[in-house]
C-alpha cells in the first residue's frame, strides 16, 4: 500500500516562493506516475503537474514557467517548487500516485490517480 505525506505548505505574499514535498512509502518495484493537485474552496480538484518514471514532466497552463516538479527516486520524495506565487494559487495541495511508467494525457484528471496524500495548505496573500 502506497502512502503519501505532504509537507511544506504555508502562507506567503504574492510574488514569493514555496517548496512542497511529498514523502512516499510502500512502493513496489513498478514505475509510478506522480502528480500534484490542488483544490480551492468551492472549486474542483485540478491537476497542477505530473512526472513519470522516466522523469518527463507535464504542467497545467496556469503554472507553466512558475512551478517545477521533481523527484528524488532514491529518497522516494516528490517536490514542487512554486515561484512567483499568485493569490489564485491559494489552495490545498495534494500529492498523488499511479502505478504507471508514464503519465498519459489523462494525468490532470483526479480519477487517473489511485493513491493520495492528505494535503498541505498554501495561502498566498496579495
Amino acid at each position: 500500500q502506497v502512502q503519501l505525506v505532504e509537507s511544506g505548505g504555508g502562507s506567503v505574499q504574492a510574488g514569493g516562493s514555496l517548496r512542497l514535498s511529498c514523502a512516499a512509502s510502500g512502493y513496489t518495484s513498478s514505475g509510478y506516475c506522480m502528480g500534484w493537485f490542488r483544490q480551492a474552496p468551492g472549486k474542483e480538484r485540478e491537476g497542477v503537474a505530473a512526472i513519470d518514471a522516466l522523469g518527463w514532466s507535464r504542467y497545467a497552463d496556469s503554472v507553466k514557467g512558475r512551478f517545477t516538479i521533481s523527484k528524488d527516486s532514491p529518497k522516494s520524495t516528490l517536490s514542487l517548487q512554486m515561484n512567483s506565487l499568485k493569490a489564485e494559487d491559494t489552495a490545498m495541495y495534494y500529492c498523488a500516485a499511479r502505478v504507471s511508467t508514464v503519465c498519459t494525457g489523462s494525468w490532470s484528471s483526479p480519477g487517473y490517480f489511485g493513491y493520495w496524500g492528505q494535503g498541505t495548505q498554501v495561502t498566498v496573500s496579495s
